[in-house]
């Protein structure tokens, strides 16, 4: 086939249709431990055949030699008219619009499309491998015509699995999930039946693929990204009923939210914040049965101190707790928010929020998204949630138990996800919390597809950033297939291998002691590492696999 070559590239390379990508080693060895998802990418250009429009050929690939059954992903190009603020580091691929590869979508059969003159990629990954699989695989990849089903290419990659397995991810992990963004792509009416089989298939990848093992829970319509005065379609898995100035409460939805969360792994529900963001001046949304009516009890128009709202707090909260100690999620297993990113000259009122619940949740952790460290050094919060641009005096207070986050704010130096930046730069995360002690992360939006303050509903496929409110990338990690299942994107794929490089450390912590997974983290690394200094040669990561295998003595 005219001017066709093949290469593959590993799995922190983004292939851009105009640049050559960087080439791996025909026949690299990959160090694999158990549970570990090992991810290469298959990257096929064609020349363009000048004067003649010919037509564009498809091509097949077939693997063998592999220990399980390779999974393939086309790559896919995806918009991204926002790519960065004005104010941007020198470690973007590019601040300009344009397309990025982002969106994996699975191959409905082995046949792929040449684009002429584009360099694109297939991405190719061994789900399933265990230390039972343990040997040395060579695996080969044939690739051929679709018309004549002649050889084109052969590559190869050994796949060298070692016989043990990562230990449990100790990170304690959320990336918000909105229900409501999942009802209005779909078109479906909140917790029907056609929505509870979409919640359970978005939820189901969560902390299987992606290490997120916290999920925030709508106990009643979490008060996030709203206007002032607006409000998001009601997602409220608790039913309230108001009568003769008594409150009680249905659990049936809560307790089928809980066995969806139980069956897919995840170990810790995040309730919903009890105040709105910015300031916790007011309550949210919350709706009952009063009279035999629906209608809103609470919301915009009460402030979070008035009595009415601590009265239904007393009430509502201890049979909260008690049902979902029932459902198998214990205090020590939930987390409380009172307001989402409250700032420093709206202290007293935090404080004041705080006050209307915390001797209800007591014996839980009280988490919230703040960055500022005088919270912290007033003891108006215990666990802060700290931006990684902000970590510097949290880490020097000796903050234990310390939490961190992205969001669009962390555009500079720091790590974070965006369309714009290098894969490296997404994977630094698992090393530097391990580094660090972090014990948990939280991002925002594991699938928001509003616009900004949800005033309307966006496509994802299209509108990569929340109608040009936050950097292609901030709002979402999974896409929305067309059969109500989540598609994943190569940032995803890429947080996954970060969960995994913590876990990796972690292993060599138990068996051979702190020092020396701090000492394979540093040996090629020149100076102290940071959250604003890190690597980003995707080959350091290679290493820290082979470094790691060295020193348990494979």
């Amino acid at each position: 086939m005219y001017g066709c070559h093949f290469f593959l590239t590993g799995s922190l390379e983004k292939v851009f249709p105009l640049k050559q990508p960087h080439a791996m080693k025909d026949g690299k060895t990959i160090v694999v431990f158990g549970g570990e998802v090992p991810s290469i990418q298959l990257v096929y250009f064609r020349e363009k055949m000048p004067g003649v429009n010919a037509p564009v050929k498809n091509f097949c690939v077939a693997l063998s030699g592999t220990p399980v059954e390779a999974r393939l992903r086309s790559v896919e190009l995806v918009p991204a008219d926002f790519p960065a603020y004005e104010t941007a580091d020198d470690n973007y691929l590019s601040t300009e619009p344009g397309l990025f590869p982002d969106l994996l979508m699975p191959l409905t059969s082995n046949e792929i499309r040449f684009m002429p003159g584009q360099y694109r990629s297939v991405w190719i990954d061994f789900p399933g491998i265990t230390a039972a699989d343990a040997g040395s695989y060579p695996v080969t990849i044939r690739i051929s015509g679709k018309e004549n089903e002649k050889q084109l290419d052969e590559l190869h990659v050994t796949l060298l699995v070692l016989p043990v397995n990562m230990p449990e991810q100790k990170l304690i992990q959320t990336q918000w999930f909105h229900g409501d963004c999942l009802a209005s792509y779909y078109h479906v009416q909140p917790l029907s039946e056609a929505h509870w089989k979409i919640l359970d298939e978005f939820i189901k990848p969560m902390a299987g693929t992606y290490g997120i093992n916290t999920i925030l829970t709508p106990v009643f319509t979490p008060p996030l990204d709203t206007a002032v005065g607006a409000e998001r379609p009601t997602m409220q898995l608790v039913d309230i009923t108001f009568d003769k100035g008594r409150y009680s409460f249905g659990f049936d939805k809560l307790e089928r939210w809980c066995a969806i969360c139980k069956k897919h792994g995840i170990r810790y529900l995040e309730i919903a914040h009890f105040f709105t963001q910015w300031g916790a001046k007011a309550t949210p949304k919350i709706v009952a049965m009063v009279d035999g009516v629906e209608q809103k009890i609470f919301g915009w128009d009460v402030p979070g101190t008035d009595p009415r709202y601590r009265v239904f707090l007393e009430q509502f909260i201890p049979a909260l707790r008690r049902a979902l100690e029932q459902y198998g999620y214990d205090k020590k297993h939930i987390f409380f928010h009172v307001s989402d990113e409250p700032q420093k000259d709206q202290l007293e009122d935090y404080k004041a929020a705080k006050k209307q619940i915390a001797d209800l949740v007591e014996g839980s952790r009280i988490i919230d998204a703040l960055s500022d460290l005088e919270f912290y050094k007033e003891g108006v919060i215990e666990h802060p949630v700290t931006g990684n641009n902000h970590l510097g005096p949290f880490i020097e207070a000796k903050v234990p138990d310390l939490w961190t986050y992205y969001c669009c704010g962390q555009s500079v130096n720091v790590p974070n996800r965006f369309f714009a930046m290098p894969s490296a730069r997404n994977r630094a995360m698992g090393v530097l919390m391990y580094r660090y002690n972090i014990t948990g992360f939280l991002q925002w939006g594991y699938n928001f597809y509003y616009s900004q303050y949800s005033k309307k509903l966006i496509d994802p496929f299209f509108d990569t950033g929340a109608s040009r409110a936050f950097p292609a990338g901030d709002a979402f990690l999974v896409y929305p297939g067309d059969d109500g299942k989540p598609r994943s994107s190569i940032r995803g794929e890429v947080l996954r291998e970060a969960m995994e490089d913590m876990r990796i450390l972690n292993l060599v912590e138990e068996k051979l002691g702190r020092d020396w997974a701090l000492k394979i983290i540093h040996e090629d690394f020149p100076g102290e590492m940071s959250f604003e200094k890190y690597p980003l040669d995707p080959e350091y990561y290679v290493r820290l696999r082979e470094k790691a295998a060295g020193a348990l003595g494979f």
